[in-house]
């Protein structure tokens, strides 16, 4: 009953997939799954690549206009933390009677809205609060987007890595636009910061007009997919098993945001010029976007904590790099590995969900893993902003490599869930 339920559901993401009728071939159904997968990364662009990624790139001028340290600078990342850890935590409220393309295009709409907010302001207390309701609306994005990938990757089962990995690799979108579009806008008079909070938000609408479309065909094609059933004693006993993997990915959390929050104003008062920065910039989102093919197989074939603890090591050598060597050259090696491994290690717990939970427990799943992803991402900036500020940015980033190689040790420890079917 079930392999018919999944033959229905793949049929119907194929047709949903399909704009033509006439387009009889074998591979359109996988071609066209590959294409929506795509369109929904945008989704992944706007929570990720323009609302959390895009502040480092205007935290150096905004830290000299508005006169604040970098625990202050540190402080607007961790209230976008906040906001996205009440939105990972009432999305499984949300879900029971919204589908998840409407709780996606419903983030994206707030979190246009709050992008132009920034680019009016300059008060701070006002800015902490524009960053805290725009995570909840980013928050909506990336677990909605999470949830529709996951259904579409197990739909199409022999592309299920590759769906995921386009799906999080679309946040590299949202870098390299911002990496053009930032120091092209952006001016060195007073608040001269504020155009490309415009621009920004400009970016993320007509990003949210691509991919609503896809999370609305993706939501339809896959309703077949979600079974029904009640999340009895041994489901909550397979939460708990989980506990491992969530401690890593919680580390993952204030690990990297160190790293994304920061590295471009060390890079700037280690003497590199902007020029240099906005090509490191452009490079880790591209090389994010390359994730998706890179690691797919790796991420079909590890079902325990592999994937996540190979990432989470991946990223503490990146960020060791620039810690330890003020140079281009060591700059580039560092952004590429960080870009091709960030994502992946978010596209890792997706894919652990997938693997070893029933899908009606994927809602709970992805939100489990987000909320710690969240509480990580509140504890990392101020904390590694107060060592910074008592140290120096390169310690701050010691204390992120040394904190990954711990969230790799956790999740090095979590083995596979028996078979859930």
């Amino acid at each position: 009953m079930e392999v018919n339920t999944k033959r229905r559901s793949v049929d119907s993401v194929e047709r949903a997939g399909s704009i033509s009728p006439a387009q009889p071939s074998a591979d359109d159904g996988p071609i066209r799954a590959l294409s929506l997968a795509v369109r929904l990364s945008l989704g992944s662009a706007i929570a990720l690549g323009f609302v959390r990624f895009s502040y480092a790139l205007l935290l150096p001028a905004m830290k000299a206009d508005l006169g604040w340290s970098f625990a202050q600078a540190g402080a607007m990342n961790t209230a976008n933390a906040v906001g996205y850890l009440i939105g990972a935590a009432i999305f499984p409220l949300l879900a029971r009677r919204c589908t998840p393309s409407v709780l996606f295009a419903t983030g994206a709409y707030v979190t246009i809205v709050l992008m132009a907010l920034c680019g009016l302001v300059s008060n701070t207390p006002v800015l902490l609060t524009q960053r805290l309701v725009a995570g909840v609306g980013s928050a909506l994005v990336f677990v909605s987007g999470g949830l529709l990938a996951a259904r579409l990757a197990t739909a199409a089962q022999r592309q299920g890595g590759l769906i995921l990995g386009l799906y999080y690799g679309g946040t590299g979108y949202g870098i390299v636009v911002s990496s053009l579009l930032v120091p092209a806008v952006a001016s060195a008079a007073p608040h001269g910061w504020q155009p490309a909070w415009l621009a920004l938000a400009a970016a993320c609408a007509v990003c949210a007009l691509i991919a609503r479309g896809a999370a609305r065909r993706i939501d339809a094609a896959c309703m077949a997919m979600v079974r029904p059933g009640s999340s009895g004693p041994g489901h909550a006993t397979a939460a708990r098993r989980i506990g491992l993997a969530l401690a890593g990915y919680g580390l993952f959390g204030v690990g990297y945001i160190g790293y994304m929050t920061f590295i471009v104003a060390m890079l700037r008062d280690e003497g590199l010029s902007q020029r240099v920065v906005c090509v490191f910039y452009l490079a880790l989102g591209v090389a994010t976007i390359g994730s998706a093919r890179l690691w797919s197989g790796f991420l079909d074939r590890a079902r325990g904590g592999m994937a996540l603890a190979t990432f989470n090591a991946l990223l503490a050598l990146a960020t060791t790099i620039p810690a330890v060597m003020a140079h281009p050259l060591a700059a580039a090696v560092s952004g590429i590995i960080f870009g091709a491994t960030f994502l992946s290690a978010v596209a890792s717990t997706t894919a652990f969900v997938r693997h070893n939970l029933p899908s009606d427990e994927w809602t709970r799943g992805i939100s489990a893993f987000t909320i710690v992803f969240a509480l990580g991402q509140i504890t990392g900036p101020i904390a590694i902003g107060w060592v910074s500020d008592t140290t120096s940015l390169s310690c701050g980033l010691g204390y992120s490599a040394a904190v990954l190689l711990a969230g790799a040790l956790f999740a090095t420890a979590q083995r596979p869930l028996s078979p859930h079917v």
